[in-house]
């Protein structure tokens, strides 16, 4: 209701504010300007009298100016009586126009805002943004409600070869016999997962997970078993796909499909923010031919914005840069001397780059265990100094420079 108030008060403002404009007469400047000179004028014709009395001028100056003055003085009056003054709008055509503005600022407003604004919705600070989220997240629908929404599997496509079909049938058959057969199992997963029946295939990951044991599954697995839920409830992260993720991340922090999914379900709760620095991270830091690195690129601008942050990734910027262990292991094949002049070259041309646009963790990481190798401690140092700074709001990047200082010598 205040805001309504307030909005009404504002309107009412610009109304009167652009009401009294059309009522009051327009002023006429060229004929107030005329009238100022003749002013001056007869100020300046007064002023002259008193010097001729007081003999500050001779009499023949004093009659040459006052010609000129009065000249002047002429001048100003008929251009003054050429112009006609102003005139007051007509009245009927003024209350027409104010109650057209006020029509125009009252419903007009009225139906922009109900129809891209959020009437009734209340202030969200970011403390309440958090715990909204946190409370979508907790509250979101599971697994089997996801499913139940999604259209039910009609059957391989038509392209599908038909002996193929026939073998994954008798795959069913097998594993259906044979239980606890991991082969078996993991078989019928990648395959139903072919088929594009995502519900039997997690069933199968689930199901090759137990068998396998806690001792012998993987990050992977857990991976695995998430994108097959997700998959299965059309791109939604489900409270049992975050769990088979955190699983994965527990065992492998830096397992790439589990980091892509964890970051979709930041952005399906409402902490976009969040999702944007795990997304950022994984395109800054993954080789390009990632899965993940496409369905990232068409999002991340989006997810961005809707953190708040002016972001857009240069083409070609998640592709590493600087020495790599390929050219490490060229450069061995050479002299010593040669050798180190090729590594310190790529050395150079990346601090440089560094220097003047910045660049993810990565890139930093690799110029410390590059210096690191032509044992230039007192540079790796500075550089470390300096990512500490820049990356302290990263805590996930800064540590993996950290185990670049580490190599190179400048770090405990």
């Amino acid at each position: 209701m205040g805001f309504w108030m307030l909005a009404a008060l504002a309107a009412l403002f610009i109304v009167m504010v652009l009401g009294y404009a059309l009522f009051s007469p327009a002023r006429n400047t060229a004929r107030a300007s005329a009238e100022f000179d003749m002013e001056i004028y007869r100020d300046q014709l007064k002023e002259l009298d008193r010097d001729l009395a007081r003999g500050v001028v001779a009499p023949e100056e004093a009659e040459r100016t006052r010609v000129e003055i009065s000249r002047r003085l002429l001048e100003a009056d008929r251009a003054a009586q050429a112009q006609d003054g102003a005139h007051r709008a007509p009245r009927a055509a003024s209350i027409a126009a104010t109650a057209g503005i006020a029509v125009l600022l009252g419903l007009g407003g009225a139906y922009v805002y109900s129809n891209l604004g959020a009437p009734g919705y209340p202030d969200l600070p970011l403390d309440l943004r958090k715990s909204l989220a946190a409370e979508t997240r907790e509250n979101r629908p599971d697994q089997a409600a996801a499913e139940a929404e999604m259209p039910a599997w009609e059957g391989p496509n038509a392209d599908v070869p038909s002996d193929y079909v026939t073998l994954v049938e008798q795959l069913r058959t097998a594993v259906a016999r044979r239980p606890g057969d991991i082969q078996g199992l993991a078989l019928l997963a990648r395959h139903e997962a072919a088929l594009e029946n995502y519900r039997a295939a997690h069933r199968a990951q689930s199901r090759l997970i137990e068998a396998r044991g806690e001792d012998d599954v993987g990050a992977q697995d857990y991976a695995d078993l998430a994108e097959l839920l997700i998959l299965a409830a059309g791109g939604y992260v489900s409270p049992e796909a975050e769990t088979a993720l955190t699983r994965a991340l527990n065992i492998d922090p830096q397992n790439g499909v589990a980091r892509y999914y964890s970051g979709l379900l930041f952005a399906q709760t409402g902490r976009p923010d969040l999702a944007f620095r795990m997304w950022r991270t994984l395109l800054e830091n993954s080789p390009t031919d990632s899965p993940w690195i496409g369905p990232i690129r068409a999002q991340i601008g989006d997810l961005a914005r809707a953190a708040g942050v002016n972001y857009t990734p240069r083409e070609g910027e998640d592709a590493p840069r600087g020495p790599s262990a390929q050219d490490m292991e060229n450069a061995a094949e050479m002299s010593e001397e040669d050798r180190a002049q090729m590594i310190r070259g790529m050395v150079d041309g990346l601090s440089e780059r560094l220097a003047s646009e910045g660049g993810p963790a990565s890139d930093w990481a690799r110029l410390l265990r590059a210096l690191g190798v032509l044992g230039d401690t007192e540079r790796a140092q500075a550089i470390w100094s300096e990512a500490q700074s820049r990356f302290a709001e990263h805590p996930e990047d800064l540590e993996q420079i950290r185990a670049a200082a580490r190599d190179a010598g400048v770090a405990e």
